[in-house]
């Protein structure tokens, strides 16, 4: 499985929380699309699923445009909703809503801005995954197409990891994404932040490696597109 996020926005460059404002990609980011699934082609990959929000939509249209797949649309991988945090950078939270800020700071499991807990995005972006996966072969790869915070939750969720824990996974830049193979005590992460396709494991971890190995067809080269913002920015893109 491939877990791609969204190409940029004008509100990623900005540095505003989009959470689920429907922001559309930049002319940056359709570059971005249309560059990564070039490479994410080559996996030939046997399902594609969406937030359907237009940045993510659209990015994911761009490797169906190759692949000949079609492009299933679930609100249920959509971004966390922040409420009043959403259309406001950094700078603005911190000044409108200073307690909140400091507190989200402090820990994670605060409602920004009035809206969702990073649990409850899980709640809701897992079980849309695995719907889509349960249409997908047997050895098949399923590529979703998402948002930088909700699908570190999602991957935190998978992995099994603590919530607590979910924020030791660093962002996704745009239109990079992680790969998690499926071995014998669950899921495993093989790829995180990437913006090539997998390289073979050599060395004494490659055992375990293997079991969830994802095929790919061809040579393919790239880089991830930018650095990570800041935690705020990268948390709700």
């Amino acid at each position: 499985m491939v877990v791609w996020r969204h190409g940029q926005t004008e509100w990623n460059v900005e540095g505003r929380f989009q959470g689920q404002t429907d922001v559309p990609l930049d002319a940056v980011g359709r570059d971005q699309a249309r560059r990564a699934a070039r490479l994410l082609a080559a996996l030939r990959p046997h399902a594609i699923v969406a937030s359907d929000l237009s940045r993510a939509a659209e990015t994911a249209r761009e490797l169906s445009a190759l692949t000949g797949l079609g492009v299933a649309l679930d609100a249920g991988l959509r971004e966390t909703f922040a409420g009043t945090w959403q259309g406001l950078t950094d700078n603005e939270i911190r000044e409108k809503f200073p307690e909140q800020f400091a507190a989200w700071k402090r820990d994670h499991s605060v409602r920004r801005g009035g809206g969702e807990l990073e649990t409850e995005v899980a709640d809701r972006v897992v079980p849309a995954i695995l719907r889509a996966l349960d249409g997908v072969p047997a050895g098949g790869t399923l590529v979703v197409v998402s948002h930088g915070g909700s699908s570190r939750v999602a991957i935190g969720r998978l992995l099994g990891l603590p919530a607590e824990h979910w924020s030791s996974l660093g962002g996704l830049s745009n239109c990079c994404w992680s790969v998690l193979g499926e071995a014998t005590r669950g899921w495993r992460l093989l790829e995180h932040n990437a913006g090539s396709l997998p390289e073979p494991v050599i060395g004494d971890d490659a055992e375990a490696e293997a079991e969830g190995e994802v095929e790919t067809e061809g040579e393919g080269e790239g880089e991830g597109d930018s650095e990570a913002g800041s935690e705020t920015a990268a948390a709700a893109a």
